[in-house]
């Protein structure tokens, strides 16, 4: 910045200086020629012009002025030293060719500004050269001084350059300094944000950003902590079991058929509760948004693979099932499973032989269950990691997998609610975007 704004105040004083010295040159280059001018037709009019002679031919002296009678090829000039040059502009003008000439010639070591008028006289010229020394002292004194100034002015917009950066880029330095904390000791605490200028929209979104990292980073030391808690439970039971078996074979004390069969089909349930709950953490644990996925799917087929999947587990219960066919951009996977925990929690509350209501209209999926219901105190909880109600401590699951549909669903732009059907159960309503089916 200070090297920038340097270059640019030192170009702005460059052509500023310049144009000065030129305007300048030219201006003064004007006067001289019109008071030359003037001053050479004023006296190629006076009588003493048309009376000079070779003995008398100085008629106008002056310090800066050279003057000269030219008729035909003869020069008379006034005083001593180099001779008046003359060329073809003024012989044009002794004959009458042209009616002045006007031009900068060299006396000696010297510039002069030489000027040709005709006189009363017929054939007679008059030649004055005026020098131009004073001019050439005036505009090396302008140059000077404007060089003298533009120097300083460049070392002051260096100075100031400087300044403005050190002062400007202070806030960029604090925060830079605090970010790099941050990075050191992990304490996601939000930076101070003064003023209003990009710097402060900067800090701005940096805090936006620590809080987000923040909850993803308690989201996960929440799910690592839940997740710890439910797999010790399967976890011990499963040990326990396993050292039945084992100290029945190690003292020789066989446990009868019936006793074996009901430990090694605990240890299968349990295995599988394993199962279940790893999967349901490794679905929530993908905590980005999902890509978007060119393509719809059909969320009628969806529910018809979900509900032939559940009905091979929940053999006792009966589902009715009436869809419409709905189109969703998705991940088929995702719903599918999300489609499914309904089915199962549906399932699993029911009463034995009991109805599971699934209906499909407009993108709104509908699953009613015969069981005791959420209380309305619950009902905004049961979507939550791990949460589960009082009577359902005892039941097998995770509190997984109703959290897993409600991330589903947000991640397709959707929603879940929990209500109550019209036998008095659960009424799970899952609403997803989308379009019908016969404009794919």
């Amino acid at each position: 910045m200070t090297l920038l704004t340097t270059i640019a105040v030192g170009l702005s004083v460059a052509f500023l200086a310049s144009g000065v010295y030129v305007t300048a040159r030219m201006q003064l280059q004007s006067q001289l020629d019109e008071s030359l001018v003037q001053l050479a037709y004023t006296t190629a009019q006076a009588d003493f012009v048309s009376q000079a002679t070779e003995t008398q031919p100085v008629v106008v002296s002056a310090t800066e002025l050279k003057v000269g009678v030219l008729e035909g090829n003869v020069l008379r000039q006034n005083g001593q030293g180099p001779r008046l040059p003359l060329a073809r502009p003024e012989f044009q003008v002794a004959k009458g060719e042209r009616p002045s000439s006007l031009r900068t010639v060299m006396i000696g070591e010297d510039e002069y500004r030489m000027v040709t008028v005709p006189t009363q006289t017929p054939g007679r010229t008059l030649i004055i050269a005026q020098s131009l020394a004073q001019q050439e002292k005036l505009l090396n004194r302008l140059g000077a001084v404007s060089l003298i100034f533009g120097l300083l002015g460049v070392l002051g917009a260096g100075i100031a350059g400087w300044a403005v950066a050190r002062n400007g880029l202070r806030p960029v330095r604090t925060l830079t300094s605090s970010v790099e904390e941050i990075a050191i000791t992990e304490d996601l605490a939000p930076l101070r944000v003064e003023g209003d200028d990009e710097i402060a929209r900067l800090a701005t979104a940096f805090n936006q950003m620590l809080t987000a990292l923040d909850a993803s980073r308690d989201r996960q030391r929440r799910l690592v902590t839940d997740a710890g808690h439910e797999l010790r439970t399967p976890l011990t039971s499963l040990r326990t079991n396993v050292d039945l078996l084992t100290q029945s074979d190690e003292a020789d004390r066989a446990l009868d058929p019936t006793s074996r069969a009901e430990l090694l089909t605990d240890i299968r349930a349990q295995i599988d509760e394993l199962t279940t709950l790893i999967g349901d953490l490794t679905e929530l644990a993908r905590d980005e948004p999902l890509a978007p996925v060119v393509g719809r799917v059909d969320l009628a087929e969806i529910v018809d693979l979900s509900v032939a999947r559940v009905r091979r587990r929940a053999v006792d219960a009966t589902f009715d099932v009436e869809v419409e066919h709905w189109a969703v951009v998705g991940e088929a996977g995702a719903l599918e499973r999300a489609i499914t925990n309904l089915l199962d929690n549906a399932a699993k509350w029911s009463p034995p032989s009991g109805t599971v209501t699934v209906r499909l209209s407009g993108g709104i999926l509908t699953v009613d269950d015969e069981g005791p219901g959420i209380a309305a105190a619950d009902r905004a909880r049961v979507f939550d990691r791990f949460w589960r109600a009082e009577e359902s401590r005892t039941m097998p699951g995770s509190g997984l997998g109703l959290s897993i549909v409600r991330q589903v669903a947000e991640r397709h732009s959707g929603s879940v609610e929990a209500t109550v059907s019209p036998s008095g159960g659960a009424r799970l309503v899952l609403r997803l975007p989308g379009g019908d089916h016969a404009g794919v």
